[in-house]
């Protein structure tokens, strides 16, 4: 007897639940009934292959279950039925559901909305598997068939197995058959073949021919191998097979680098979002590890490839494992494109406490080596250009009529062609990450980090003064203030914020728990104390104009300013110039956006996708998916002219490509075409900018002019502005156009918020568009005269009325006012009525203003930050004089352009800045002064010091146009590159120095001595953040010369050698200088880094790119990968070490007589400690 199918109702109810909340497609149709044929309503949930229906959808019980695996559903046409009905049925849509197993009617159901039915035939379709069980048969077709030939082949297989064994049994009986016939021979010879013994003497002379064929023979033979070995094939060879082995050390370290990954922090996660409270989700997990764990398992085969090639040396054919690399290029490219995406992801998840707990956990396991998530996701992008440097290097040492060749130049073209790709990716993730890792270095967290729009700018150590009441200095703790240890503040500056932390004996960093972070849109710079502030004078005199403010106007707390001390007047500049830079952005974007929302229906975002220009690629520009700090597609390819339009396009400040194209527009054009350029933005301001960006700038609210009065109370225009307040503009005359505010406001009396271009930052020196700020009172209701508006036009009845009449505003209007204890709500003034002339008139002004403003801009940004280029071009300094000197003539400059514009001519005039610090012409002259001091009469402390000194020095004086071109890479280096030369002579005769004076004892007991006291000297400059001193030291003790020292080393104690260890794993070239770069992101100037670091990232992105595409572009994408690298060189070498400079030790360690050369030191190595008999 059959038994009865068991049906688990738990398991169905729990499934309709799921289906009624979750369900793919969820509704009411009408199901008819296979009994009396009638149309009964009914609520249906699908979920995945199962379809429930209910009787209503509160139903808690389903009344049937279908199983759609294997259905057909498909439209069916309406009923016929008599006319009376007819209209009604065709407003109905019916569709059949088919089962494929007998036995089963057909289900019948119909919707009112036909494109309903569409959906649920759709969702019924695809929830019937129908598609995977065609390709199921599909596949059993073909592996019915894939059976078929292996039964052939196995037929064949075993005749061919059959005819080699008889082939065998053949051979054997043949050569059985040989040997009985040699025997026949044998017996067949006659006895007294040999002939008599030969003459001795005759032997003697033999064996001497033999033995001389036999020495001549192998002569010849030393001679061929000996001139092979010196012949260039044989050295070309000898260094395909050096990049080869090479290339396995590196592939063996990536490989180990992404089992981190995937080991560590991947399959961790998985666990972690399937957990019952799960930090992150399966999706994110996914986002931030796309492909990761598949790229693991690529590298691994070929890993085990190359460990194979490496087997069969030194035949080392690598072709056929590129050959296998090729096609998965794809997972690279899914990959690279998801690196932003997965950026972002991974920092908005830290936002979440629990996650960013669990992801600390897992970065401190001991395999990680201290380095962060984003650091391994990054690993990947490198790879690929690594994968080229190293192809490039074979095929420089592989014969063109090597048989692997083609392929290695096919591989080589495909793996450039993802290298565009990968380069354009990893320079817009580079800020990403340097975000992170500042997040990662302060205790408290810092969320705004977390915003992936934050672009970093720059870092380094400030001194802040004591605090101040209403901007004024409390002169009683001055003198009783210990700048260095109490006021010393890690400053980091970014696009929206300025951090300001204090660091703790332990080496963490802190946020100050009033004014760490400051938002920049709240922030007013002041560089240079007011002419009428007396007590900001005498502050300026006694910090030596090293202090600037920065006034703090948050919207729900009182104004605070935080003044701080720069270290240098060069250091002081960079910072000024780089704040006053962001705060231009800011506003002039926050200005921009309140103007085009409140008086036009061109929204800013809107008015971009408008230009075509902006974002859309042409033959003469090409844009990345990524945004900058405007908001405005980034540059990854375009022409000269484009690149300079974009500089001087007013309506937008970007200090990203600002200072990409300062740093590096001397390898595309050249600096008279950029004065050009300006000055052509300035005298023609209009002509210079298109037509369309005018249109746009201009465009307003066509619903404005039809007369209707704007509701004073909408919630749109009576909204607080996120910009700062526009400045009055001072007249000198009664033209009705110079006496008003400038304005991009509607023709009708809209409550808007005024543009003036001329505002952002109040410094006497700071950018053409920072102003101090016009402070007028509140309006009150006593009789006093209401405050002048300067935004309404004069009267054409009263043309010659005065600016300081009260006639010329209106009750209601507000007076703008920069008060600190002024509500932000009341900074702003309703806008005046302008006739068509008087519109005209102000349009001008205000593209003459903003042109004059971004031309003082980029010349006090390039003036500050790039003086160099004038201080070698005098023609350049020359033409940019005269054109400020022609700005100076304009009648209608205003007061701040006048005095932004003297500033940059001030600043142009004067003489070096630094006259008080310590040259490399200096170093020079002490190395000529004879030795005073002795090593042994030194300590260590000093000697670290006078080393830091002397490298900063060195470093600092490098130029950053030397950086560009690979110079130190020519046959002229010398001439092109000579800073970088003396740099790596200076690191050479350091290290020779400390290997000279080890080696200059005689007894064991001294040299071990030297050692650990070179050891220590070494771990000071680490504790003093110079990297290239450690450098110095332990390639010292790395010399051969000195490492063969076996017994010199038994004297050393351990504490030495462990200490050493630990120095050589932070300065290590392994994995690209991993450790090194890592503490350099957790460390803050001064430093000093390793310069051979940069010039190999600087030669792997020259080596991976061209500067120009095939149609002649500049690759700005190119461009900005060398400025962020060049960016953070000058940082370190803009930040002075505060270290006393001594004479006595430096002359010492310049002392180059006390220097031997590297035979010397081996052979002295060798008279200390001979070699061992073999």
């Amino acid at each position: 007897m059959q038994k009865s199918v068991r049906y688990n109702e738990g398991h169905a109810l729990y499934l309709s639940v799921v289906a009624r909340k979750e369900g793919t497609k969820r509704g009411y149709l009408s199901k008819k009934t296979t009994e009396n044929s009638k149309w009964h309503e009914k609520f249906f949930a699908l979920y995945q292959n199962v379809l429930f229906y209910f009787d209503t959808d509160q139903s808690a019980r389903p009344s049937g279950i279908y199983l759609l695996e294997g259905c057909t559903c498909e439209r069916v046409p309406a009923l016929k039925v008599s006319t009376v009905g007819k209209d009604a049925l065709d407003k109905l849509h019916y569709f059949l559901v088919v089962f494929g197993h007998d036995g089963q009617k057909p289900l019948e159901l119909r919707t009112e909305e036909e494109s309903d039915c569409d959906e649920w035939v759709e969702a019924i379709q695809q929830a019937s598997y129908s598609d995977i069980i065609i390709e199921r048969e599909v596949l059993m077709q073909k592996y019915i068939h894939l059976v078929q030939i292996v039964e052939t082949e196995k037929v064949a297989a075993n005749q061919l197995r059959t005819q080699l064994e008889d082939q065998d049994t053949e051979i054997e009986r043949l050569k059985s058959e040989i040997i009985a016939l040699n025997k026949t021979k044998e017996r067949m010879r006659p006895y007294h073949v040999y002939q008599e013994e030969e003459d001795p003497d005759i032997k003697k002379i033999k064996k001497v021919q033999s033995f001389m064929r036999g020495w001549l023979c192998r002569r010849k033979w030393k001679i061929i191998v000996q001139d092979y070995i010196c012949s260039p094939h044989a050295e070309s060879m000898r260094k395909r097979n050096q990049i080869v082995f090479n290339m396995v050390e590196a592939e063996t370290e990536y490989v180990h680098q992404l089992s981190i990954l995937v080991n560590c922090f991947l399959r961790p996660l998985r666990m972690a979002a399937s957990s019952k409270k799960p930090p992150i989700s399966h999706d994110d997990v996914s986002s931030i590890f796309l492909n990761s764990e598949t790229i693991m398992f690529l590298h691994e085969i070929f890993h085990q490839g190359l460990k194979a090639r490496i087997a069969n040396w030194p035949t080392l054919v690598l072709a056929d494992l590129f050959d296998i690399l090729l096609p998965m290029l794809n997972i690279y490219q899914e990959f690279v494109r998801n690196h932003q995406y997965s950026l972002q992801v991974l920092a908005n998840c830290k936002q979440n406490r629990d996650f960013d707990k669990l992801l600390k956990q897992y970065e401190s396991n001991a395999a990680c080596e201290g380095r962060m998530l984003e650091t391994f996701l990054t690993y990947p992008m490198f790879q690929i250009p690594r994968y080229i440097i190293t192809l490039h290097e074979l095929l420089a040492h592989t014969p063109h009529e090597h048989v692997e060749r083609k392929s290695l130049e096919f591989a080589k073209s495909k793996l450039e062609e993802l290298s565009r790709v990968m380069h354009d990716e990893v320079s817009d993730t580079e800020n990403i990450r340097k975000n992170l890792a500042i997040e990662r270095m302060i205790v408290e967290g810092c969320d705004i980090l977390l915003d992936t729009s934050q672009t970093f700018v720059r870092q380094g150590s400030l001194i802040q003064l004591p605090s101040v009441e209403r901007g004024k200095l409390s002169k009683v703790r001055l003198g009783s203030l210990s700048l260095k240890k109490e006021g010393e503040r890690q400053c980091f500056l970014f696009t929206k914020h300025f951090l300001i932390c204090t660091r703790s004996s332990g080496g963490k960093l802190h946020l100050l728990k009033q004014g760490g972070v400051l938002s920049l849109i709240e922030c007013t710079l002041i560089e240079e104390p007011d002419a009428n502030d007396e007590d900001a004078k005498n502050s300026g005199q006694v910090f030596g104009h090293l202090d600037f403010k920065i006034v703090v106007e948050p919207s729900d707390a009182p104004a605070f300013t935080v003044v701080l001390l720069a270290p240098s007047r060069q250091e002081k500049a960079a910072w000024t110039s780089d704040i006053s830079q962001c705060i231009d952005n800011i506003r002039c974007n926050g200005l921009m956006t309140s103007v085009f929302e409140e008086n036009s229906k061109v929204t800013v975002p809107h008015m971009i996708k408008s230009d075509a220009r902006l974002h859309k690629d042409d033959v003469d520009i090409c844009f990345s998916k990524t945004l900058n700090s405007c908001k405005v597609p980034q540059i990854r390819y375009a022409s000269v002219e484009r690149l300079l339009e974009r500089l001087t396009d007013l309506r937008f400040l970007s200090i990203d490509f600002l200072n990409t194209f300062l740093h590096t527009y001397r390898i595309f054009t050249t600096a008279t075409v950029v004065m050009e350029k300006l000055a052509d933005i300035y005298k023609k301001p209009f002509t210079s900018i298109p037509v369309r960006s005018l249109e746009l700038f201009f465009a307003t609210n066509q619903n404005n002019r039809s007369g209707d009065h704007v509701n004073d109370k909408s919630p749109r225009l009576c909204r607080k502005f996120s910009s700062p307040p526009p400045l009055s503009i001072p007249s000198r005359t009664s033209s009705p156009v110079r006496t008003r505010k400038l304005s991009l406001n509607s023709p009708i009396g809209s409550k808007v918020g005024i543009l003036d271009l001329s505002t952002t930052s109040s410094s006497a020196a700071s950018s053409p568009t920072s102003a101090n700020p016009t402070i007028s009172p509140p309006p009150s209701n006593n009789n006093n005269k209401p405050p002048l508006d300067l935004s309404r036009g004069q009267s054409p009845s009263s043309p010659e009325q005065s600016p300081g009449s009260p006639q010329g505003s209106e009750p209601g209007e507000i007076s703008p006012c920069r008060s600190p204890s002024t509500p932000r709500h009341l900074r702003y003034r309703q806008s005046g009525v302008f006739n068509n002339s008087e519109r005209t008139c102000d349009k001008e002004f205000i593209i003459r203003r903003a042109a004059t403003n971004r031309v003082l801009n980029v010349l006090r940004h390039w003036v500050s930050k790039h003086s160099q280029d004038f201080e070698m071009n005098g023609e350049l300094k020359m033409g940019v004089i005269c054109l400020l000197e022609e700005v100076l003539r304009d009648p209608d400059l205003l007061p701040q352009e006048r005095k932004a514009t003297a500033n940059i001519l001030s600043a142009l005039s004067q003489d070096d800045q630094d006259d008080a610090q310590l040259k490399i012409e200096d170093i020079l002259q002490m190395a000529e002064c004879p030795k005073t001091e002795c090593f042994e009469s030194l300590s260590a402390m000093e000697l670290a010091e006078q080393i830091t000194l002397l490298d900063h020095i060195v470093f600092r004086s490098i130029p950053y146009e030397e950086f560009l071109g690979q110079g130190w890479m020519k046959t002229d280096k010398t001439e092109r590159t000579p800073y970088i030369m003396k740099t790596s002579q200076h690191f050479n005769d350091m290290s020779n120095l400390v290997a000279s004076q080890i080696m200059s004892h005689t007894d064991v007991g001294s040299r071990a001595s030297s050692i650990e006291k070179w050891v220590a000297v070494a771990d000071i400059c680490r504790c003093l953040n110079n990297y290239n001193g450690v450098l110095e030291i332990t390639s010292a003790l790395n010399r051969s010369a000195i490492y063969r020292l076996k017994k010199t080393w038994a004297k050393v104690c351990k504490q030495t050698k462990a200490l050493m260890d630990k120095l050589q794993k932070t300065v290590s070239s392994e994995g690209r200088f991993k450790n090194l770069r890592e503490t350099l992101k957790n460390c803050n100037p001064p430093c000093v880094p390793y310069l051979g670091m940069y010039l190999t990232d600087l030669a792997f992105i020259e080596e991976g790119t061209p500067n120009f595409t095939e149609e002649g572009l500049v690759n700005f994408s190119k461009m900005r990968m060398i400025s962020h690298i060049i960016r953070e060189i000058r940082q370190f070498q803009q930040t002075p070490y505060r270290i006393e400079h001594q004479p006595k030790v430096t002359q010492y360690l310049l002392d180059k007589t006390l220097i031997m050369d590297e035979d010397t030191l081996y052979d002295l190595s060798l008279k200390i400690e001979p070699r061992l008999p073999a």
